[in-house]
């Protein structure tokens, strides 16, 4: 059986043309450097870049009718992507970080994209309005870097979505999906591919893999989990399984297929015979939940590229959605965002039915599969995390050896690709000291506290030149360096006492 494949895009990328400006150096003008900079934002290609995107088999977006556009892609088309980094406090000042998350959230026509105190960085997608009126706001008190990261969002989004559909899963030749499973990972697939995908792999694997079900969400889709499980059931109470979940927001597709691909892996290597897997399969089970977020995933393909949240209903009814990450009961925040914005908690404690379900769902297996590490994968940044998110105040426990496991992740990824991953505290890189609910119920404070012995966050590539927007050509290449620090994980844990 042969999985359903797309033509790969080659991913010309439109985030090239950079305009770092400083407020640093004494002799800028910031009000000259803001409208510079504001003067340069277009989105307009010229003839020469669409010719190079035709050459290398990309379509330039505004070339295709709207009709068949896969979203609407207008909804972007005044919209940029900047970063503000490197920022200098003072003792009189209240801190940048602070003073600019909480003045972005008072505009509704700002998103954050990724924050991090610890690295020193915002990335906010906004018009050319709202850059000149922030630029202004913050330069009158702060000193601070910013650049473009994202030029023609329109193209750039256009581009992570399969340029050619060849066929379906139904519809491919019976040939034995094993030796073109690759081909799965050409791109990112929608939410029915990768639950056929699930169907094609427990049929193959039927005697060690399985199909669990979590429970449905609001628009009633169901959460599917695939455990991985090589031995007797009569060990069960003895093995510990290893949780590794993805897509928990919705517009972060990189952390859906590499959850997959991990598995992918596990199963090639297992039976291929690799000493090592086995060891780890034989001695651990592993549960994957690829889609935490089915219906924020299936948004995000339908309507809106960079939706994040849920598709929940709110007390409000023109602002729909729950951020899944900051909904479970540990050290849960309520009243401090409005529905509208992309990280609303809900008013209670597993409001969010995916979290809710996850919980339920532990709650009825934990007698049968113990957890003992759980690893959630996000994007981007290129983080390794651990607890707790939510305060540095506290300290987690055997917090040594976190660390010496985070620098062990760490370090298997920069020995298979050369890309470096930090390592940091959740709560530094949130800065949830400073702003209290940005670590708030997160998926890796409850697991860790209440579940799992071990638990990471891993914020997968890049460091921001895509973002979200990560070409499908880097599906591989994330999902090999990221198995590599699962298998330094699984060794790991065998080894510990």
């Amino acid at each position: 059986m042969r999985l359903l494949f797309t033509l790969t895009a080659l991913v010309y990328n439109t985030a090239a043309i950079q305009y770092p400006l400083s407020f640093l150096s004494s002799n800028n003008d910031p009000a000259l450097s803001i409208n510079s900079f504001i003067d340069n934002l277009s989105q307009d290609l010229s003839d020469f870049e669409i010719s190079s995107l035709n050459d290398n088999d990309i379509a330039y977006y505004k070339q295709i009718e709207p009709s068949n556009w896969p979203i609407d892609l207008e909804q972007y088309s005044t919209d940029f992507v900047i970063r503000l980094f490197d920022w200098i406090d003072t003792d009189d000042d209240i801190p940048f970080y602070q003073s600019t998350l909480s003045l972005i959230k008072e505009q509704q026509n700002i998103k954050i994209w990724d924050s991090s105190l610890a690295s020193k960085f915002i990335d906010i997608q906004l018009n050319k309005d709202m850059a000149q009126y922030l630029l202004t706001e913050l330069s009158s008190q702060y000193k601070f870097n910013y650049k473009l990261l994202l030029n023609n969002l329109p193209q750039t989004i256009f581009e992570t979505y399969p340029q050619s559909q060849l066929s379906s899963l139904e519809e491919e030749e019976n040939d034995d999906f094993i030796t073109n499973s690759e081909l799965f990972f050409k791109t990112y697939r929608d939410i029915d591919s990768i639950y056929a995908w699930f169907d094609l792999l427990v049929n193959t694997y039927p005697d060690i893999l399985s199909i669990e079900y979590i429970g449905n969400t609001f628009e009633g889709r169901p959460m599917k989990a695939l455990r991985l499980s090589v031995h007797s059931d009569s060990k069960s109470n003895e093995i510990k399984t290893v949780v590794i979940t993805g897509g928990i927001h919705a517009r972060e597709w990189i952390s859906v297929s590499t959850t997959c691909y991990i598995l992918f892996q596990l199963l090639q290597d297992y039976e291929n015979g690799k000493v090592s897997v086995i060891r780890y399969l034989e001695n651990l089970d592993f549960l994957f939940l690829p889609l935490m977020n089915p219906d924020g995933y299936t948004y995000t393909w339908t309507n809106e590229r960079l939706w994040r949240k849920n598709k929940q209903q709110t007390f409000n009814p023109r602002c729909q959605g729950i951020d899944i990450d900051h909904s479970f009961d540990f050290h849960f925040t309520s009243g401090i965002e409005s529905p509208c914005s992309d990280d609303y908690p809900g008013e209670s404690v597993f409001e969010a039915l995916e979290s809710y379900n996850w919980d339920n769902y532990l709650n009825e297996t934990k007698h049968s599969h113990p957890i003992y590490a759980y690893i959630d994968l996000h994007s981007y940044a290129q983080e390794v995390l651990y607890p707790y998110a939510y305060s540095c105040d506290i300290l987690p426990r055997d917090e040594e050896n976190l660390l010496e496991l985070a620098y062990g992740l760490s370090q298997s990824i920069r020995l298979k690709s050369g890309k470096y991953y930090q390592i940091f505290k959740a709560c530094q890189d949130k800065g949830a000291d400073l702003l209290p609910s940005m670590g708030s119920g997160s998926a890796l404070d409850y697991m860790y506290h209440n579940k799992a012995y071990w638990a990471f966050v891993l914020k997968l590539r890049d460091s921001g030149t895509h973002g979200f927007l990560l070409p499908s050509k880097y599906i591989t290449p994330v999902g090999k360096e990221i198995y590599s620090s699962i298998k330094y994980f699984a060794a790991f844990l065998l080894s510990d006492k």
